[in-house]
C-alpha cells in the first residue's frame, strides 16, 4: 500500500507544519516521525523559538498538543452524552461484551484479567448483579512485579472489588525485564475468579448469542 495509503494522514500533516514541529505531528496522528518528515519536506516552516523542547506536564499547550487536548475533551463529552444512563439491559449486554474479550473461555470459572481498575470494578458490579454471587467463591490473584508494594496493592484491589484479602491467592511477583518492557503498573494485574462452572457456561451462551449473526442489527 506505502504512502498512498496514508492520503489523509499525508494532508493533515502538511496542514499542521504551519506551526507545528516533526515530533508534534507525529504525535499527533500516531505516525513515525521519518514519515513525517518526507510528507511535509517542501512545506515552509519557521520555529516559533530555537531549541524548542518536547511538551511537558504544567507547560502550555501550543499548536497540534493544544488541538488534540480539546479534541479528546470535546470526544469525551460527546461519548457521555451519547451513552447516557444506562438501563439493566444495557448493563447486562454491556458486561457481556466486556466478558466476551477480556474474560476466561475455557469451560470452568469465570475469570476476568486486567489492569484497569474501571474494567474491573464494571466486571464485579455485573457479576454480582446478574449472577447471584456466592461471595466465598469469589477469588482474587495479584501479578506485580518485585520492588512494587505488595500490601498498597493488596489493599487497593481488596478495597475496589469488595474482595476481602483472605480470600486472595499467592501473589506472583515477577521480576522485571528491560527488554520486554520499561513501565510497570504500580497496583499490578489482578485476576478475579468465581469458582461456578454453571454461571461460566451460562456466560458463555450468551457470549454466543452476542457474536451469533442472528443478534447483529439490520
Amino acid at each position: 500500500m506505502g504512502y498512498r495509503g496514508k492520503v489523509a494522514e499525508q494532508n493533515r500533516a502538511r496542514d499542521l507544519r504551519a506551526d507545528g514541529t516533526l515530533f508534534e505531528i507525529a504525535e499527533e496522528l500516531g505516525v513515525a516521525k521519518s514519515s513525517v518528515s518526507l510528507w511535509v519536506r517542501d512545506v515552509p516552516f519557521v520555529a516559533r523559538r530555537p531549541n524548542y523542547r518536547r511538551w511537558e506536564p504544567g507547560r502550555p499547550p501550543t499548536g497540534p498538543m493544544r488541538r488534540k487536548q480539546e479534541e479528546i475533551r470535546r470526544l469525551t463529552a460527546e461519548g457521555l452524552e451519547r451513552i447516557g444512563q444506562m438501563t439493566e439491559r444495557d448493563f447486562f449486554i454491556a458486561g457481556t461484551a466486556l466478558y466476551a474479550g477480556e474474560g476466561a473461555k475455557t469451560d470452568g470459572d469465570v475469570k476476568f484479567t486486567n489492569t484497569n481498575p474501571q474494567m474491573v470494578l464494571f466486571f464485579c458490579t455485573w457479576l454480582r448483579r446478574f449472577w447471584g454471587v456466592d461471595e466465598s467463591r469469589l477469588r482474587l490473584r495479584l501479578y506485580l512485579h518485585e520492588g512494587l508494594d505488595l500490601e498498597a496493592a493488596e489493599r487497593f484491589w481488596s478495597d475496589l472489588t469488595r474482595i476481602p484479602r483472605n480470600q486472595f491467592g499467592k501473589a506472583y511477583r515477577a521480576v522485571p525485564d528491560a527488554s520486554i518492557r520499561v513501565s510497570k503498573h504500580p497496583m499490578g494485574c489482578p485476576s478475579v475468579t468465581y469458582n461456578c462452572t454453571r454461571t461460566h457456561r451460562s456466560i458463555m451462551g450468551l457470549v454466543g448469542a452476542l457474536l451469533s449473526c442472528e443478534a447483529f442489527p439490520g
